[in-house]
């Protein structure tokens, strides 16, 4: 059960994350000036949300590392394997015989 809560978070975490990445500003040699592309139209506005992303973007990369960390090292511990219930197929007691060559 904890193991999903978990996985639901770690989903959250990581839709966050690329919403936030999404946001940011871009860098002003990125190729969109080439084309006359201007990045002033920012959600918001030209420097004032940059700490508050640059600050979400941190904390979520922080938690998705945890996250995945967290997972993996419960991951291991999940009960048994998808074929763990499979019974193998009786073994032949005795070796077959080879079939007699046929002559010509």
């Amino acid at each position: 059960m904890l193991y999903y809560v978990m996985s639901g978070l770690y989903v959250i975490v990581c839709l966050l994350l690329l919403i936030v990445v999404l946001l940011q500003q871009g860098r002003a040699g990125d190729i969109a000036a080439a084309f006359g592309g201007s990045s002033s139209q920012t959600a918001f506005g030209a420097r004032s949300g940059a700490t508050l992303l640059t600050r979400a973007t941190a904390v979520l990369a922080v938690l998705f590392m945890l996250g995945s960390m967290a997972l993996a090292i419960a991951w291991q511990r999940a009960p048994g394997s998808v074929v763990s219930g499979v019974k193998l197929p009786a073994a032949p007691t005795a070796p077959a015989t080879p079939a007699a060559p046929v002559k010509k």
